[in-house]
């Protein structure tokens, strides 16, 4: 065994189990008992334990988070990270939606917060090339769902490529809710060159334009610049903006929706 910490209190060995879950999709048993100091029984019997309350997937050797979690390491790190903000980010640019609208749902942490704050009485239509908004679209019947294919492009958990975007664009939606990596006075970036054309085909066939984005994502790069504000109807956040940010914004004629100060 190795020399890390033994966790011999149950509560604590399954908070660890689901942490070093959520960090790698994965974990094996043997794997598992080595890292918590305890016998693969224990670890086997923490497991069925985690599995009867739909935290985990039993699979051969070991386990994995259940196929309606947002279990991809890179997606899940991203979620956790400002999540509160993005809630209430989410929260507020649901307000612009009304109850039977047709919108679309880029891919991104943010965006799938808006799927989850989706009014009550919300019986409109989804289109979304987002596999987590989809899972989650699931456990609202009542709601139309149009899935755009494509390849899997695992970082943002979305479909691309030429089979998205010409699926999307043989459709209308009135808003399309806009996910980005980062910011600047220039314009709006993405990660990857791939996701690009999807974004930009879903910002076509949108009648409104909303971009969801944290204030983090104003201090922080990405290489690919996906549109400028003009392209941008209203930009959501969870702060005011830096100033030069401010004034692109007033240049194009951007609406600014800031829920908070930013901190």
């Amino acid at each position: 065994m190795s020399s890390g910490l033994r966790y011999g209190d149950a509560p604590a060995r399954r908070r660890a189990i689901l942490g070093r879950l959520r960090a790698s999709g994965f974990c094996g048993v043997s794997e598992l008992a080595d890292e918590l100091q305890v016998s693969e029984m224990t670890v086997r019997r923490d497991l069925r334990t985690l599995e009867a309350g739909h935290q985990v997937r039993l699979v051969h050797g070991g386990a994995s988070l259940p196929p309606d979690s947002l279990g991809v390491a890179r997606f899940s790190s991203r979620a956790a990270s400002g999540d509160a903000a993005k809630r209430e980010i989410a929260r507020a640019a649901a307000a612009l939606i009304g109850p039977r609208d047709t919108i679309a749902v880029d891919a991104g942490t943010t965006a799938f917060q808006l799927a989850r704050a989706l009014p009550e009485d919300f019986a409109g239509c989804v289109v979304t090339h987002s596999v987590p908004v989809i899972q989650h679209m699931l456990s609202r019947p009542p709601v139309r769902v149009v899935g755009l294919g494509g390849d899997l492009y695992h970082p943002s958990q979305a479909f691309v490529g030429p089979t998205t975007v010409e699926m999307a664009s043989s459709l209308r939606v009135r808003t399309v809710f806009l996910g980005a990596a980062a910011l600047d006075e220039r314009g709006i970036y993405c990660e990857a060159d791939v996701e690009r054309p999807t974004k930009r085909a879903l910002m076509s066939i949108a009648d409104e334009v909303v971009l969801l984005v944290d204030h983090g994502k104003f201090a922080t790069s990405a290489p690919v610049l996906l549109c400028r504000y003009a392209d941008i109807g209203t930009l959501a956040t969870d702060g005011p903006p830096p100033a030069a940010v401010t004034g692109a914004l007033s240049a194009a004629g951007t609406r600014l929706l800031a829920t908070g100060d930013g901190t």
